[in-house]
């Protein structure tokens, strides 16, 4: 068993691409638990395909992708908020209309500008492939957004759970609303290597939702989502590794086995009347 474990470290690019999955899973996961109380999947969805465009700019200009990525992703939600309000429409009929105009801009862009990038990798993300740049980036992003949900976790939980009296004791919840979207546009970035635009939203809804079954408070299922998120970046790196299969696609399928084998005992416990607590009833 310990030989099974420690033969894959033996590479240098698995102990990259460990160290990077490990720490875009802790990012996004921090990120998840609020993604899931406040609704917002659809909305990370959005944000993750609307990056698209902004990194095809960006590679052909020559820029950091993350620069491009993070305008993109910002102007995104603000982009739904202005289709909401002026065209009256239902909010997930316009992230739906921005989010699918935006993927398609941003395929556009990259058959026509062909930037020296593999499009499937960007897509699906490859973290066998992630060099130590890579690491030390998402390193950096994943720094900035931890220290800044900690700094701002109060209001953040606050405008979670109640937006209106937030704004009622005097937090800026329109400026709190856009410090979330540059966190989970940099999330998503710091994840483009790893599981790629297509499957970062697993990591930003799943380990919060699996959390949300079985925690009591904000603070276990914060660290509930974080233990899923990781052990689901290392399980699925193994995988792909002995199985030779796609690293982000097993990644995503181990967080999305992990949901429901804790969906599935938390209802038979239900059904057994086992493992009552205050949580089944609060």
């Amino acid at each position: 068993m310990l030989e099974l474990l420690a033969e894959p470290m033996g590479y240098e690019f698995m102990r990259i691409a460990l160290a990077t999955s490990i720490t875009v899973a802790v990012t996004c996961s921090i990120l998840s638990s609020f993604v899931v109380l406040r609704g917002w999947a659809l909305l990370g969805d959005a944000i993750s395909h609307s990056v698209l465009p902004g990194i095809a700019i960006a590679l052909v200009l020559e820029i950091p992708y993350v620069v491009g990525a993070l305008i993109a992703g910002v102007g995104s939600s603000a982009l739904i908020g202005l289709v909401e309000s002026r065209a009256r429409i239902r909010n997930d009929t316009a992230i739906g209309v921005v989010m699918t105009g935006a993927f398609a801009t941003g395929l556009i862009l990259l058959s026509w500008m062909r930037p020296t990038v593999d499009v499937f990798h960007v897509l699906f993300g490859n973290p066998i492939g992630v060099s130590l740049n890579d690491m030390l980036l998402s390193a950096a992003i994943g720094g900035l957004v931890v220290l800044s949900v900690g700094m701002l976790l109060k209001e953040i939980v606050a405008y979670t759970f109640d937006p209106i009296f937030s704004r009622v004791i005097g937090i800026p919840t329109t400026l709190l609303h856009y410090v979330l979207m540059i966190l989970l546009s940099l999330a998503i970035v710091s994840a483009l290597n790893t599981v790629g635009i297509i499957l970062v939203i697993t990591l930003l809804v799943t380990p919060g939702a699996t959390a949300q079954i079985i925690s009591r408070n904000i603070t276990q299922m914060i660290g509930v989502s974080m233990l899923v998120g990781v052990s689901s970046a290392i399980i699925g790196l193994y995988l792909s590794y002995y199985f030779s299969i796609s690293s982000g696609g097993a990644i995503a399928g181990v967080a999305t086995a992990i949901f429901f084998s804790v969906l599935v005992v938390k209802m038979l416990k239900r059904r057994l009347g086992l493992g009552e607590s205050q949580a089944d009833h609060g």
